[in-house]
Order: C-alpha cells, then structure tokens, then sequence
C-alpha cells in the first residue's frame, strides 16, 4: 500500500526538515512481532478470574498502552467494596497476566520480514530502537528468545517511564538512550491509534502507522500521521525517500 498523503497541517515543520534521519523507533506487538490477540484475551481473562468486568470493545480501545495502566483502569471502573484494596488486586491481576503473556509469547512469530527490514535499516546507518506497552520482563522474554537484542541501540518499556501511550516519555527516553536530541532526526512507527498519538504528541519528524497488527486502516487514518505502510517491511524504502 502507498503511503497515504497527509494535510499540512499534520506535518507541519517537519515536512521540510533538512536534518537527516537518524533514529526510528519501533512499537513491538502488532510492528515486529505478530498480533495474535493474546493479549486482549489474557488481560480479558485475568480480570474475570478476579471478578473485574471488561468488553472487548473496551479492551480494544486500549491497545498499545501500558498493560498495568490497562488493568488499573478496569479495576477503577469496578464497584467493590469499602474495604477492598485495588492497588493489591491490580498487582494480582497485572501478575497473572503477565506469567500467562510471557508464556503465550513464547510461540509467537516476528511479522514476515522484520527482522530483515530492521537489519538492513541498520545496514544503512541508521539507528533502531523499541518501545512497548509491555513490561521489560515480557518484553526481554520475546527478545531473548529472537536473539533480536543485538539489534536496538535502546528498548524502553511500559515500566521504564511514568505515563505510557499517547504521553511521548517512551519515545523520549529512546532518543536519550540513542544519544539521539532532535526530534526532527527521529521516526516512530506502531500498529495503533495510541502509538501515533505517542509520536505526534512527540513532534517526531514523521509518525507512520502499519498495518499489521490490531487497528485497521480507517482506524489509523483517524489519527494524525505523516505515513501509514503495509508493514515495517516497507520502512527502509520510505526512510530512504524522505532523505533524498
């Protein structure tokens, strides 16, 4: 798929930056690594098995935020008693969930040719890192297996900052860890509506959607972007465009 033309008003100064991109940043579920919908159906899960009321409709609209944020939200929404102590059942049920995710990621596959597409943007000269709703314990688990660390000059994590998606701190904390300190040098890449808030809350020099993981195109088009592609696979061409 082309990638989609955007108002101007979207892009703004960054359309006409002469500064070379150095870093893109890459979402992990749904981006590099497929979305079977294991998560919506663990998180749906540990929250009954506590007694915590959800929808998939709900849960959808949550995508790509931090999975605790995901399940104290829930636990907020339930009435339970005076006495009860949400913060001790959100950690109950933020530990069932994740021993089941971590579990469940053991079998689940990169998206066809990520591996490939991250290697040649490196190749190139160009900086990868990740960032991820999920916590460093899922996320090191999926990575470990993969062989994949060699890849990222930074992977921050849902726990590493105070506020997940749409607040930009992860991507921020990727160009820290990149030693990376213009926006305009910097690319954010995700499969849903909370990663393209994240990088355009950020200012990034272009915010582009795939279409591999949860959200459709349409749902992608809502939000404001610079580029929505097929897959990361097609990043490294569009990178390549965008610095002539």
């Amino acid at each position: 798929m082309a990638a989609a033309s955007v108002p101007p008003l979207i892009l703004g100064a960054r359309q006409n930056s002469s500064r070379r991109i150095r870093l893109a940043i890459l979402d992990i579920g749904g981006t590099i690594i497929r979305d079977r919908g294991d998560v919506p159906e663990l998180l749906r899960r540990s929250l009954a098995n506590h007694g915590v009321a959800s929808t998939p409709d709900e849960i959808s609209r949550w995508r790509g935020a931090s999975k605790r944020d995901m399940i104290r939200h829930f636990v907020e929404q339930q009435p339970l008693a005076a006495s009860s102590d949400r913060d001790k059942l959100i950690g109950r049920i933020y530990d069932e969930f994740t021993t089941d995710l971590i579990e469940a990621y053991r079998s689940v596959p990169p998206i066809a040719g990520a591996e490939e597409a991250i290697v040649e943007l490196r190749q190139k000269g160009y900086l990868v890192a990740t960032t991820t709703g999920f916590d460093r314990a899922v996320t090191m688990s999926i990575f470990d297996r993969l062989g994949w660390n060699k890849h990222f000059a930074a992977t921050i994590c849902s726990d590493d900052v105070a506020l997940g998606r749409p607040a930009p701190f992860m991507l921020f904390h990727a160009m820290e860890a990149a030693k990376v300190d213009s926006v305009a040098e910097t690319v954010a890449v995700g499969d849903t509506a909370l990663d393209l808030q994240a990088g355009t809350n950020a200012g990034l020099r272009a915010v582009i959607g795939v279409l591999t993981g949860a959200a459709t195109a349409e749902t992608l088009r809502r939000e404001p972007h610079t580029h929505i592609l097929s897959s990361v696979t097609k990043l490294p061409d569009l990178l390549a465009s965008l610095s002539k």
